[in-house]
C-alpha cells in the first residue's frame, strides 16, 4: 500500500516539475523574443539614425561627402563669395608663371619686370565653411572627356589664362595641346583627359559687324556673335559681358545700334544691355541642353583707376569696406534680372567684391600694349599706359577658378562632373 500511495505522489511531481520546466522555457523564449523585437528595432532605428546622418553628412557638401578633397567644406550652406584675403606663403602661388609659356605678356607681370610678388600669395577664405585647395590633377580628372569654353572680352581671356596655366602645370608640356596665336579664340587640352578649355572673343555677346566703311560699325541686339555656333556641345560654358557696352568716346566700337532692322544712333546704354542679354537669354534657353551643360556667368571684374584706389605701385588690399563702386550697378541689375527669368538654371559667379579689394593685383605698367612691352618712357606714364583693368598671373583669376571648381562641384542639384 506505501509503495502504491508512495506512486502516484511521484508522478504528480514529475509531472510538476516538468510543466514548470516547460512554463520557464516558454516564458524565457518569449522574453527573448521580446528582446530581439527590441533589439533588432534599436537597430532600425540606429541604421535609419546613421543613414539619416550620412544624407544630412552628404547635403552639407552637397552630394560629395565621398570625395576626399571636398572633406574640409564643413556647412551645407555656404556663400563661397563672402569671406577674407588670408596671405599664404605656404600654398600660394598654386604654379608658377615659369611652368605655363604660353602665358601673355599682358598679365606676366613677374617676367615683365614687376619686383613684388606678395600679389600672388593671397588666398580667399569663406566665412562660413573652408573649401579644398585647387587640385589640378583633380579638376583634370573630373573634365575628362568634357568640353569647357569660355567667352566674353579680354578678362575672361585673363581667366581662361589662369584655367589653362593651372591644368598645363600639372601634366606633361608633351602631352598638351595649346593653340595661342589667335586674339580671338584660344585652345587648351589635355591629350591623356581628353578634355579641352577654350575662350572665344565675344566682348557684346551679340555680333558686332565692323566693315572697312568708316562709320558703319553696327552692335546688332538681336543677333548672336557668329562664333556662337561653335558654343554649341560645350559640357561647361563662362560668360561675361559689361565692360564694352559702357565705353565712351574713342573706346566705344559702334556707330550704330540695330534691333529688329531698325538702326538707331543714339539709345541709353542700359536699354542697349537689356535688348542684348534678352538676345544671350533667348539663345541659351533654346540651344542648350541644362541636362548636359552647365552655364555660368561671370560678375563684372572691378577697375582701379581713380583715387585712393588707383593701381599703380600698390602692394596692399584694400582693408575696409567703403570701396567706391565705379561700374553702373544698373549694369549689374540687368544681368541678375535676366538670369532670374531664364528657364535654363545659370550660375551667377559673383567675384565682384572679393576682386575689388585688390587692387595690389592688376599689371600696371609691367603688361604690353598692343602686342608690345611697354618701354622705360612708357612706364615713366602709369597715368597713360598703366593696366588697372586685367590682372596678373599667378594671382585673383586662379581665385575665380577655384571657385568655379567648387560651384561645379558642390552643385545642390545635381553632381555636375
Amino acid at each position: 500500500m506505501e509503495k502504491n500511495s508512495i506512486l502516484p505522489v511521484n508522478k504528480q511531481w514529475i509531472f510538476s516539475t516538468l510543466a514548470s520546466f516547460l512554463g520557464c522555457s516558454i516564458l524565457i523564449f518569449s522574453l527573448s523574443h521580446v528582446c530581439d523585437r527590441q533589439t533588432l528595432s534599436a537597430l532600425q532605428d540606429l541604421s535609419t539614425s546613421s543613414a539619416t546622418s550620412r544624407v544630412e553628412s552628404s547635403r552639407q557638401v552637397d552630394g560629395v561627402a565621398e570625395d576626399e578633397s571636398l572633406q574640409k567644406v564643413t556647412k551645407r550652406k555656404c556663400d563661397i563669395f563672402d569671406g577674407k584675403w588670408v596671405y599664404d606663403t605656404n600654398t600660394y602661388p598654386l604654379y608658377k608663371a615659369s611652368q605655363c609659356p604660353f602665358l601673355s605678356d599682358q598679365v606676366n607681370c613677374r617676367r615683365n619686370g614687376r619686383p613684388d610678388f606678395d600679389y600672388e600669395r593671397w588666398r580667399w577664405e569663406p566665412l562660413e565653411c573652408e573649401i579644398p585647395r585647387f587640385n589640378g590633377t583633380e579638376m583634370l580628372e573630373r573634365l575628362r572627356g568634357k568640353r569647357v569654353i569660355i567667352v566674353g572680352d579680354s578678362i575672361n581671356r585673363n581667366q581662361w589664362e589662369s584655367l589653362a596655366c593651372l591644368l598645363y602645370s600639372v601634366i606633361s608640356p608633351s602631352r598638351a595641346e595649346v593653340k595661342v596665336g589667335s586674339g580671338v579664340h584660344k585652345f587648351f587640352r589635355a591629350k591623356d583627359y581628353n578634355c579641352s578649355v577654350e575662350f572665344y572673343w565675344s566682348p557684346f555677346l551679340v555680333q558686332l559687324d565692323d566693315t572697312p566703311v568708316k562709320g558703319s560699325r553696327v552692335l546688332k541686339l538681336d543677333t548672336m556673335a557668329a562664333s556662337a555656333r561653335q558654343w554649341r556641345r560645350a559640357d561647361i560654358m563662362v560668360f561675361n559681358t559689361g565692360h564694352w557696352w559702357v565705353h565712351r568716346g574713342k573706346l566705344q566700337t559702334w556707330d550704330f545700334l540695330q534691333y529688329k532692322s531698325k538702326l538707331m544712333k543714339d539709345l541709353e546704354v542700359d536699354a542697349a544691355f537689356e535688348m542684348g542679354m534678352k538676345t544671350w537669354a533667348h539663345w541659351i534657353d533654346h540651344n542648350i541642353n541644362p541636362i548636359k551643360t552647365t552655364v555660368f556667368f561671370r560678375s563684372i571684374s572691378p577697375e582701379h583707376k581713380l583715387g585712393n584706389q588707383w593701381c599703380h605701385n600698390q602692394t596692399q588690399l584694400i582693408m575696409d569696406e567703403s570701396y567706391i563702386e565705379l561700374f553702373p550697378r544698373s549694369i549689374t541689375g540687368i544681368v541678375e534680372k535676366t538670369i532670374q527669368k531664364m528657364r535654363t538654371p545659370v550660375k551667377y559667379l559673383n567675384i565682384t567684391r572679393l576682386s575689388q579689394y585688390r587692387k595690389d593685383a592688376h599689371p600696371t605698367v609691367y603688361t604690353s600694349k598692343q602686342g608690345k612691352l611697354l618701354t622705360d618712357e612708357q612706364r615713366k606714364q602709369p597715368q597713360l599706359y598703366g593696366d588697372c583693368s586685367h590682372w596678373c598671373l599667378p594671382g585673383l583669376p586662379d581665385t575665380w577658378n577655384l571657385l568655379l571648381y567648387n560651384l561645379l562641384v558642390l552643385d545642390n542639384s545635381r553632381k555636375i562632373f
